[in-house]
Formats: C-alpha cells, sequence, structure tokens
C-alpha cells in the first residue's frame, strides 16, 4: 500500500492512453503534484489487438509496462478506485483510503460486460469462441481464423457505445480476406451483426464498407444483434431488433463483442449522465467539464461524448482537459474546445484500409486532405500498423502529440 500524500491538486484516475497523456501535458505545462490512480502494472496499446487477431501482428507488440510510461514527476498510486463525491471533492480506493483532490480528471476506461449477453461469459475461449476486445483472446482468434476451411463464421457487435467502433468489422475483413487467398472463402457462411441501421454512421464509408461485405460475400444483419449464446450446442441467438424476429445460428466460429458499460462505482455515483444507459460520464461536449461540478474532467471511453470510443478522440481530448483544467487553477473560464473529432482505421483485407475521421456533425475531418482515404489504401495500413504505435509511445503518452 502507498504511503503517498492524501491530497494532490491533481488527481487522475486511470492510466490508459486518456490518463498518461493527460499527466504528460500536464506535467509539460509545470503541474507538479499530480497523482495518477491506476492499479495494473501492464498498459496495452488496444488498437493493434484487431491486427493480432487477424495474423498480423504479435500481441507483445501491443505490450509495455505502465512504470515505463508514467511521466517523470506524476505519483503512480497503484490502487483501484471504488467511488467518487464531487462534494467533498474525494476519491474512495479499494484500499479504504480516501483521496482528495483539487481538479480530478476522469479517465478509467470503460468496462466489459462479458455476462450482458447470457452463456457468453462461460464459451470464451473455447469451442469457437474468441474475442479480440480481450488481449489474451486475440491470438486464439487468429488460431481459428487460420484453422477454419468450411462452416459458418459468425462476427457480431452489441448495441450501446463501444470503444473503436470498427472493430467487430474488421476482423471479419480480415477473415474473409484470409480464407480468400486460402481459396476456402467459398466454402465458408460468414455472417456479420450489427446494431446500427447502417454499416457506419458516415454515408461514404458506410457505402464502400458495404461494398466491402458484397466483395466477401457477407451476409450483413443490420439492427440486429447476438442476444443469447449456447456455447456448449454452438448456437448463437440473433434478434432483429427492427421486427423483433429472432435467428438461430449454429456456428463453427464466433467473434463476439461484449455489451460495454461505465465502470460500477462511476455508473451508480453522482457523476453519471442520466440520458446514458450505461452510466458514463457527464460532460460538456466542448471543454469536457463536468456541467455540475466544473473541478471535474471527463475524456476518453468513459465519457458520455457523442463520438466514437477511440484513441484518436483521446489525442483531441487531452489538449482540450488540459488548457480548460489549467484555467482554472489561474482563475480563468474555460475556452479551450472539442469539436469531437475522431477516427477509425476501418482494415478491410490484408493491407488495405479505409481511415474514417469525422467531427460531432459527422463532418470529414481528414488528417491527410491531400489522400483519398475514403477508398482502399496500403499507405493507411502500413499507418496503422506500424506509423499509429510509434505516434502513441513516442508521442501521445509523452504529451507531445
Amino acid at each position: 500500500m502507498s504511503t503517498a500524500p492524501a491530497r494532490h491538486q491533481v488527481l487522475i484516475v486511470g492510466g490508459g492512453t486518456a490518463g498518461i497523456t493527460v499527466a504528460a501535458r500536464l506535467r509539460r505545462a509545470g503541474v507538479t503534484d499530480i497523482a495518477l490512480l491506476e492499479p495494473s502494472e501492464t498498459h496495452w496499446y488496444q488498437p493493434l489487438w484487431t491486427l493480432v487477431g487477424g495474423g498480423q501482428a504479435p500481441l507483445r507488440a501491443s505490450l509495455r509496462t505502465e512504470a515505463e510510461l508514467i511521466p517523470p514527476g506524476v505519483r503512480w498510486l497503484r490502487e483501484r478506485a471504488t467511488g467518487v463525491d464531487p462534494v467533498a471533492r474525494t476519491v474512495s480506493t479499494a484500499y479504504g483510503r480516501v483521496l482528495s483532490y483539487g481538479r480530478l480528471v476522469l479517465a478509467p476506461g470503460l468496462h466489459l460486460d462479458w455476462d450482458g449477453v447470457p452463456g457468453l461469459a462461460a464459451a470464451l475461449g473455447h469451442g469457437g469462441v474468441s474475442s479480440n476486445y480481450r488481449p489474451d483472446l486475440a491470438p486464439f482468434t487468429w488460431d481459428l481464423i487460420r484453422r477454419m476451411r468450411r462452416g459458418t463464421a459468425l462476427f457480431t457487435m452489441p448495441s450501446g457505445p463501444v470503444k473503436c467502433g470498427g472493430a467487430p468489422q474488421k476482423i471479419a475483413y480480415l477473415a474473409a480476406d484470409y480464407w480468400r487467398k486460402r481459396g476456402v472463402l467459398g466454402n465458408i457462411r460468414t455472417i456479420l451483426v450489427l446494431p446500427e441501421p447502417a454499416m457506419f454512421k458516415v454515408p461514404v464509408f458506410s457505402r464502400a464498407l458495404t461494398e466491402t461485405a458484397r466483395r466477401y460475400g457477407i451476409e450483413v444483419r443490420l439492427s440486429s444483434e447476438m442476444t443469447r449464446l449456447d456455447g456448449a450446442a454452438r448456437e448463437a441467438e440473433i434478434t432483429d431488433h427492427t421486427t423483433g424476429a429472432t435467428e438461430t445460428v449454429r456456428y463453427d466460429l464466433l467473434h463476439a463483442v461484449p455489451p460495454q458499460r461505465a465502470p460500477e462505482w462511476l455508473a451508480d455515483g453522482p457523476l453519471a449522465d442520466p440520458a446514458s444507459p450505461q452510466g458514463y460520464v457527464k460532460a460538456d461536449r466542448e471543454t469536457l467539464q463536468h456541467p455540475d461540478f466544473p473541478t471535474v474532467f471527463a475524456l476518453g471511453d468513459v465519457a458520455a461524448l457523442p463520438t466514437s470510443k477511440t484513441g484518436a478522440a483521446v489525442r483531441k481530448q487531452a489538449p482540450v482537459v488540459v488548457a480548460n483544467l489549467l484555467a482554472g487553477l489561474r482563475g480563468r473560464p474555460a475556452t479551450a474546445r472539442y469539436d469531437g473529432y475522431t477516427s477509425c482505421p476501418l482494415v478491410t483485407a490484408r493491407h488495405k484500409m479505409l481511415l474514417a475521421e469525422f467531427d460531432y456533425d459527422l463532418r470529414p475531418a481528414p488528417s491527410f486532405p491531400f489522400l483519398d482515404t475514403t477508398r482502399e489504401r496500403t499507405d493507411m495500413w502500413f499507418l496503422k500498423r506500424y506509423g499509429l504505435p510509434q505516434l502513441y509511445f513516442k508521442g501521445m503518452l509523452k504529451g507531445l502529440a
């Protein structure tokens, strides 16, 4: 148990992408009293897990120790948060300690609710069921894909906001591309189950992904989701939310994405957004401040913002949080604004990718305006595999990008 002081000028909950990026930027701005609450000793670069599951990257490439990423001068508290009192300005921990703060940054990520689909938790990791949303299972996904020669492959996505909204689709395309190259795609029935009424919420990318699915012969079930799973029988129940009809699909391979929600201690607490069924933290969509408690900021996956939950969104949110937090410490109003920018790298084949970048209004917000990233590109795939991890570890997490 740490013997750190119980009060800090800035307390950051969460040592993932958002927490470390904000901590690094605050240190560069000269803030000296920063504590970061994070129980895990490992740090994962999660965007790589899709490529791990598709046989295009080793799992170890996505792993670092938390210790090597904590910015110098930031006090790391290896504890888990269990509650927050924004009136008293305190956070309680699993060790029974109570920490007080001047400013609070909430970035604990989200909770993968494997029990949210009856039968899913028990079926994971065997009987043909895997998920790239767990690092230990991403290599298993690749094992299942490369061993498959015939049968039915089912790829599902739950309703509600999820991290990296394109990931449930990307693994289906990588699998289909591999089977096509092996000459077995015609022997495999591939079904993609999506909860939304379109393939993607930005029309130009929805059209491109519709064509991708058609090219591979993938059966797409829109406005649908998996609502029950019988792992022993290898049967999944698919519910069409438009008609209410259910369909039982017998699968040989199932890649499942679990429902996702805020950590329970936040979802059940005073900072949750009443409009969020998943309990995500209320935050002004531009300033990222909590509307009722201006000393609290939220960013990353836990924030109830109408944008996709991605690392690219965090890269644009973190400077806004830092600027507005510093303004508050200096007695000035919050003037920095986040426009909802997010990015979804949509891998469609072994070396092909679309790069969807857009803002709150679903307007394109390209980082490379001279390139047409609405079409499949090989250079964008190499950016995802090699460029973005370097930007992440050497830029974002050091407060430089």
